[in-house]
């Protein structure tokens, strides 16, 4: 366990106070477990991101460089130092069908390089959510549970950025993305499993963190114990699949 409270003070550092959700429901408990990256002093920053793969035809982008920046915090160190990220597999570009994201995946020439997979999930009311995996998503033939202590569920929203003007006046000036990074807990080691019929993130009590079905066209995502996240999707603990993205950092 002291590795495990060493990862957790890792991620504390050079971090802010989370704002409120949207939705605005949080209880303090949740939220002193969630994280908002305050990006780094100028002397600390790291090389920009690029992003290789997207076709000039895809409309429907679910990743940005402002994202990649909040989510590579969260990530092993030796990853962050990495600045291409590839896409691997993107619903609109190859189809939606878990087959192909997992063909995609398995035929990555860097598969057993140590690098981490990132995938990206939007939903029908522009949620975006996913979690990062330290190794390639495929199905396994038993029920066996894979991936080690740096994988995370994460969820990030368009939230307004308040500007104070005086004391009684509170101005909507433009948009910021807000992080919220749910890392292993320790509690289990159900960090990934993934079958023909579906991928999932965590579980716990009967239920998955991030679970989706082979068709791509629903989810379900429930607080697990695994990394003690909240429910990842605007529409709920049910959601309807927009967008999916798998992407290898490294």
């Amino acid at each position: 366990m002291s590795g495990f409270r060493n990862r957790i003070q890792s991620w504390g550092k050079g971090l802010g106070t989370v704002l409120s959700d949207s939705i605005g429901d949080e209880s303090s408990e949740k939220t002193s477990r969630s994280i908002q990256h305050n990006h780094y002093e100028e002397d600390d920053a790291l090389p920009p991101v690029h992003l290789i793969g997207y076709s000039e035809k895809t409309k429907n982008r679910l990743l940005s460089k402002e994202m990649c920046e909040e989510l590579r915090q969260l990530m092993p160190t030796r990853i962050q130092l990495y600045t291409e990220w590839t896409l691997l597999y993107s619903l609109e570009q190859h189809g939606a069908s878990l087959h192909s994201l997992y063909d995609k995946l398995k035929y990555d020439t860097n598969n057993n390089a140590r690098v981490g997979y990132v995938i990206v999930i939007r939903d029908r009311k522009g949620g975006i959510f996913g979690g990062y995996a330290n190794e390639t998503f495929h199905p396994t033939d038993s029920r066996r549970y894979y991936g080690n202590g740096e994988c995370f569920l994460w969820k990030m929203e368009k939230v307004p950025d308040l500007q104070l003007h005086d004391k009684h006046d509170c101005k909507q000036d433009s948009h910021n993305w807000q992080l919220r990074g749910f890392p292993y807990t320790g509690e289990n080691e159900f960090s990934i499993y993934c079958t023909s019929t579906f991928l999932s993130m965590g579980a716990g009590d009967g239920h998955y963190g991030l679970w989706i079905d082979d068709g791509l066209f629903r989810g379900v995502t429930f607080p697990s114990m695994t990394f003690g996240n909240d429910i990842l999707s605007r529409e709920g603990s049910k959601f309807h699949i927009v967008g999916v993205e798998v992407w290898r950092v490294g």
